[in-house]
């Protein structure tokens, strides 16, 4: 009987007011394998955020309580100080990536390529839509334009 290897996944974000765009960045990942999420360190969110960002225990506590929740299973979360997190390192079979992280992919794949490494598939999901049709943001939710799943509030 052969032995199915299961896939390395990667993904990675801020994950901020957890929303249901990172919900459908996560199942997209856990669909395809064994998912390591790469979660923004504080330092790096107040880099490229230009507004508070919920601290990173917070935020890695409100990741693995959806995950539990939603596959039943404890999530491998490390701490990323830049846009490659371990993937310049480590292989992997896939990077799933929304509209937003797709450049970053490419630049991921590109500096693999100059350590001799192979590239990771990239998987680019679309960005979940609120019922306005426009994407979830968690700045509009902050706005108060819309909650978590897109309801529309004003």
């Amino acid at each position: 009987m052969a032995i199915v290897k299961k896939k390395k996944v990667v993904v990675g974000g801020t994950f901020d007011i957890l929303h249901e765009g990172h919900k459908a960045l996560l199942r997209k990942a856990y669909e395809l394998g064994e998912v390591l999420i790469g979660l923004t360190s504080d330092a790096m969110a107040r880099k490229r955020k230009r507004r508070k960002i919920e601290d990173f225990k917070c935020r890695k506590k409100e990741l693995e309580s959806f995950i539990k929740k939603e596959f039943n299973i404890k999530p491998k979360i490390v701490k990323i100080e830049d846009k490659f997190g371990p993937t310049l390192e480590e292989d992997f079979d896939y990077i799933v990536v929304s509209p937003e992280t797709y450049k970053t992919a490419l630049l991921i794949n590109k500096e693999r390529q100059k350590r001799n490494k192979k590239p990771i598939k990239i998987v680019k999901i679309n960005f979940a839509l609120a019922r306005d049709k426009k994407p979830i943001f968690s700045t509009r939710i902050l706005k108060g334009e819309i909650d978590r799943d897109g309801n529309l509030l004003r």
